[in-house]
C-alpha cells in the first residue's frame, strides 16, 4: 500500500509521498514514489501508487521520451491537462505490455507549472483519464487515502499558505501511518512556490526523524486534549430516564428513529 498527496493553493503546490511497498507481510521494501522532471523552462512532479513494475516502467519511459526528444514528451505538452493525458497514455501502454490484468494497474498524480500557465495538479486513473483540484477540494490523493482525508477537509483552503498546506499534509500522512502499517517512511515532501520554476525545496524525513516523532507526539496529545474539551452530553441522563420522550410528551415506539 502507499499514500501520496498533492495540495494546490494560490501560492503554489505541495507534494507528499511515503516510500513503503509491500508484496506480503514478509516482503517490505522501500522505493521513492516521488519523481521530478525538469526542462529548461518547465518543471513537473510525479507521484505514483499501484503496481511497482508499472510505475517504474512509466517513469523510465517518460525519462526516455525526454532524453530522446520524442514528439510526445513533457517538453512538448501544451499545458498541465495535456501532461496528464500524456501520463495516462504512457501508463496504459505500460499496463498493456503485460496484458489487461488489474494487478498491473497504477495511479499517478502529476503536478507542476508551464510558463504562461498557473501551477496545477492532476490525478491520473489507471484507465488514463484524469481529474484536477477544485476550490472545494484543493487536494488529490492516491493509495490509502481515507485516514488522512479528514484533516485536509477541515484545514485546507485555496488561500492557505504553503507552510500551512505542508504541515497539514504531514499530519495527514502521520494519521495514515498511525492507522495503516503498510504506509511508512521515508516521507518525501516537495514545496513548489508559484512562478518559482524550481524544485529545490525537497525534504526527506526518515524513520528516525526527530521532527516526525515530535509531530506525532504533539498531534496525538492535542487530539486527546481536544476530545476532553468537547461539550458533555448533558442531556444523556434525561434521555435515558424518559426513554427519549418527545417535546409533546409522547414517546416513540420501540425501534423507531423518530
Amino acid at each position: 500500500m502507499t499514500y501520496c498527496l498533492s495540495i494546490a493553493v494560490d501560492s503554489g503546490l505541495i507534494f507528499i509521498s511515503d516510500s513503503r511497498t509491500n508484496a506480503g507481510v514478509d516482503r517490505v521494501s522501500t522505493y521513492s514514489k516521488m519523481h521530478a522532471f525538469s526542462t529548461s523552462d518547465r518543471h513537473f512532479v510525479l507521484l505514483s501508487a499501484g503496481n511497482l513494475a508499472t510505475t517504474q516502467g512509466v517513469v523510465a519511459q517518460m525519462e526516455r521520451d525526454l532524453k530522446q526528444s520524442k514528439p510526445r514528451n513533457l517538453a512538448t505538452v501544451a499545458d498541465m491537462s495535456d501532461a496528464a493525458d500524456y501520463v495516462g497514455e504512457v501508463s496504459k501502454f505500460q499496463q498493456g505490455k503485460h496484458g489487461n490484468e488489474t494487478t498491473f494497474e497504477a495511479s499517478f498524480i502529476i503536478g507542476g507549472q508551464i510558463p504562461g500557465e498557473p501551477p496545477a495538479t492532476f490525478l491520473v486513473y489507471p484507465q488514463g483519464n484524469h481529474i484536477t483540484t477544485a476550490a472545494e477540494t484543493p487536494y488529490l490523493q492516491i493509495g490509502e487515502s481515507k485516514y488522512g482525508k479528514p484533516i485536509l477537509d477541515r484545514i485546507i483552503r485555496p488561500g492557505s499558505s504553503l507552510e500551512t498546506a505542508a504541515l497539514c499534509g504531514l499530519v495527514s500522512m502521520d494519521s495514515t501511518m498511525k492507522s495503516n502499517l503498510t504506509v511508512g517512511p521515508p516521507i518525501e515532501l516537495l514545496v513548489y512556490e508559484r512562478d518559482s520554476f524550481n524544485l529545490q525545496r525537497h525534504y526527506v524525513f526518515r524513520a528516525d526523524s526527530d521532527y516526525l516523532k515530535q509531530l506525532n507526539k504533539v498531534w496525538d496529545q492535542n487530539l486527546r486534549d481536544a476530545f476532553h474539551r468537547l461539550p458533555p452530553i448533558t442531556w444523556s441522563a434525561v434521555w435515558d430516564a424518559d426513554e427519549g420522550a418527545r417535546e409533546d410528551g409522547t414517546t416513540p415506539a420501540a425501534g423507531s428513529d423518530t
